[in-house]
Formats: C-alpha cells, structure tokens, sequence
C-alpha cells in the first residue's frame, strides 16, 4: 500500500484547476471561430445573392428578425474589413474569394485549438485518474487503521 503525500494531492488539485481553466479559455476561442466561420459563410451567400439580383433588390437584415427591402447600386462594389479597423474595396468575387479564404484560416485555427482541448482534456484525465487512486489509498491506509 502506498503512503498518500497530501503535498502530492495539493499539487494535481492545483494542476487539475489550471488545466480546468484552460479548457474553458480553449473552448472560448473555439466558439469564437465558430461564430466568425457562421458570418463568413452567410456574408458569402449574401454577396452572392446580391450579385445573382436581377434588379439590385436585396432584403436587408435590420435586427430583430426583421429586414427591409433595398436596392444595391453597385453590387460588385464590396467594403471588406481586412483589421484593425481598415476597410478595403473590392468587388463581389475578391469579396468572397477573402471570406472564404478567411474562413479556411479559421477551419485551421479551429483544428489546432481542438488538438490543444484534446491534449488538456487527456491531461485533466490522467490527473483525475492518479487523485482516485490517491484517494482509494487514503482510505484503505484508514480502513486499514481501524
């Protein structure tokens, strides 16, 4: 039977909390490219509905469910945000070629921070695992007392 060091416990506790906190910070950068992959996407299928509009007509989103119908002057003519509060030109097919790349970028992202949630939560494991048979020792060294 093995003797419990209670510093030993302390410290996987301790590592078991961090490791929590990363979980939780991974997982918010995860939901994060998952949201900018969603406005990406629906940005693409807009731009391609404007361009496919025989007349210009498009329904414009407002908020709240709601929408009005506009007419598009220029619909080749795309404002696109490249950072850091710069907006850049360019027609509807760069528009979407930029969205779509941005949306690859995203994917990658996305897979490396799934890789880092997978390591984290292997840890998390293997120190779940090394407490529950520190604690089966405890016990059996106080069973073992009485």
């Amino acid at each position: 039977m093995e003797t419990v060091d209670p510093r030993e416990v302390q410290q996987l506790q301790a590592y078991l909390n961090e490791y929590g906190q990363q979980m939780e910070y991974l997982s918010r950068q995860l939901a994060i490219i998952d949201e900018g992959r969603s406005e990406a996407a629906a940005a693409i299928d807009t731009l391609q509905a404007i361009a496919d509009a025989p007349d210009g007509a498009v329904v414009l989103p407002v908020g709240g469910g709601t929408g009005v119908r506009a007419h598009v002057e220029n619909p080749q003519s795309v404002m696109v945000s490249i950072g850091s509060d710069i907006t850049v030109e360019k027609d509807n097919k760069e528009a979407i070629e930029y969205l779509r790349e941005r949306i690859f970028e995203m994917e990658a992202s996305g897979k490396k921070i799934g890789e880092s949630l997978e390591k984290v939560r292997n840890q998390i494991n293997e120190i779940s695992r090394r407490l529950e048979y520190l604690y089966q020792q405890a016990r059996l060294a106080e069973n073992s007392l009485q």
